[in-house]
């Protein structure tokens, strides 16, 4: 309990480090929304620019569909959902005893369905629609009003995709988040503790987290300073502070790391842990488990741009690039320090590869997704070596380590390598639909560090309350007996295997 209560100073440290940014209240450019940001700031249908004043509405252009964008959008949403089931389903069980394998299979695939139906229940509503700085409205339950005629903003003006498109895409992001939390209290949680604790964070971390970095009205009403400011002031939180995120680096991957974190420590240590042998069951399964993710994590970042355009090649190619990097790094670190490389550091580097470069994906030039790759690998190695002892808790599957470390690794460092002296995009002004022409590399980290403070703060709050809820009404852990049995038999009343 000392050690918990030390990480949650921690988070209060990095939070508090990032006070500066909270007291002013302008965006990293005046009156830019991010460019090319996030997967979809815009899920405002186009419409919702009508603020402006009427003058400069009658300048706003027609909104156009192209069937391409469409059509890349829908494969987007196929690989990111591929992400979860099977990707991300294998790549966790494969790292579990044999025991537990169904059990994660099962976790994973439940939490993906179960949040797929409060995503169209309330969720994208929650999200996605105009409310405060913090929650969107309830506007759109149900998807009430949404029609296959209605469309969503994306980051050029005049141009928009059908919003059930948007939808399926961003509730692809929203399931396997939540997901992403399974791996750090594997193989001991009860599965009805788990599936009430992911329906209380989904509602009060990731929809709020969600609707802070990408909500905004979208780029065609701004176009002027003074319309653009009345619609800079209906966006998100931190998009209203210009924090930098293009896929998902402070909502998915901190904000899951996060809860998973504190879980490990409320839930306790697996039975046996330091003393008996927790080797992964299967690392054939593990890889292929890694291999889709990567190959869906294409659609996952290159996505995130909503059009087929040059913006999604250049997270498609950073993407690409950044994950073979952190590979190679971490190949090499473990090879350096253990004295052989494993398939293990392999498929875990990679995916802290694809982690670093999410949030900078659309952001920064290749040379930038290089550098990032290659530091990745490294510091992530440390993160489920080093960091986790020193943090104490048992996180079976390194999910802080991992997604926690490089997604604040390249969270962070977006703010650099966005840099256009460095190779990056900049800030984009919709008002002079060119690059801002002022970047500051200092203002803008601590604009993302601003972001990460949230995000850590806000997770860890919430996740806390959740997990005393459920634990006081239904217990967080399976018990003793059945935990050593496993919980393939236990909770689910079948085996993964056979033999």
């Amino acid at each position: 309990m000392k050690r918990f209560l030390a990480v949650l100073a921690l988070f209060g440290v990095v939070g508090l480090s990032a006070a500066p940014a909270f007291a002013d209240d302008k965006p990293a450019a005046p009156v830019a929304a991010a460019a090319e940001a996030a997967p979809a700031p815009a899920a405002a249908p186009v419409a919702a620019p009508a603020p402006a004043a009427e003058a400069a509405a009658a300048e706003i252009p027609a909104p156009k569909v192209d069937k391409g964008d469409t059509t890349w959008l829908m494969v987007c949403a196929a690989l990111v959902i591929l992400m979860s089931i099977p990707g991300l389903a294998l790549f966790y069980g494969g790292l579990v005893r044999s025991k537990n394998m169904l059990s994660v299979l099962m976790q994973v695939f439940m939490v993906f369905s179960l949040i797929t139906v409060l995503w169209c229940i309330y969720g994208y509503s929650v999200a996605f629609t105009e409310g405060s700085a913090f929650f969107g409205s309830l506007d759109k339950l149900f998807l009430s009003g949404v029609t296959p005629e209605s469309l969503a903003a994306t980051f050029s003006k005049g141009v928009a995709v059908p919003e059930f498109a948007y939808i399926v895409f961003q509730g692809a992001f929203a399931a396997i988040t939540c997901g992403l939390i399974i791996g750090a209290f594997a193989e001991r949680i009860k599965f009805s503790a788990l599936l009430v604790f992911v329906v209380l964070w989904f509602s009060f971390s990731y929809l709020p987290m969600a609707h802070m970095v990408w909500y905004w009205a979208g780029p065609d009403g701004y176009v002027d300073a003074a319309a653009a400011e009345k619609l800079g002031a209906t966006a998100g939180f931190l998009f209203q502070k210009g924090a930098l995120d293009f896929a998902g680096g402070t909502v998915v991957h901190i904000n899951a790391a996060v809860a998973g974190l504190v879980g490990a420590f409320l839930i306790g240590k697996r039975i046996g842990y330091g003393r008996e042998s927790m080797a992964p069951h299967s690392l054939t399964m593990t890889m292929i488990g890694a291999s889709l993710l990567w190959f869906g994590w294409f659609g996952f970042n290159a996505g995130s741009a909503l059009e087929a355009n040059g913006t999604s090649a250049l997270a498609f190619i950073n993407t690409w690039l950044a994950t073979a990097a952190a590979t190679v790094s971490w190949v090499f670190a473990e090879w350096l320090i253990k004295g052989k490389p494993s398939m293990l550091g392999a498929a875990s580097g990679a995916v802290a590869g694809l982690v670093a470069i999410t949030p900078a994906a659309g952001f920064v030039g290749v040379v930038g997704a290089l550098v990032l790759g290659l530091l990745a690998g490294v510091v992530c190695l440390w993160g489920v070596n080093g960091l986790k002892r020193l943090l104490g808790a048992d996180d079976s599957l390194d999910v802080f380590g991992v997604h926690g470390v490089g997604g604040i690794l390249g969270a962070v460092l977006t703010g650099v390598f966005a840099a256009p002296s460095l190779g990056g995009t900049g800030i984009w002004d919709y008002v002079t639909n060119a690059v801002a022409p002022e970047y500051s590399i200092g203002d803008q980290v601590i604009i993302q560090l601003t972001g990460v403070g949230t995000t850590i703060i806000w997770s860890a709050v919430v996740s806390l309350v959740a997990y005393k809820l459920v634990d006081m009404f239904i217990g967080l852990r399976v018990p003793e007996e059945e935990e050593r049995e496993g919980l393939d038999v236990t909770s689910h009343g079948e085996s993964a295997y056979h033999l």
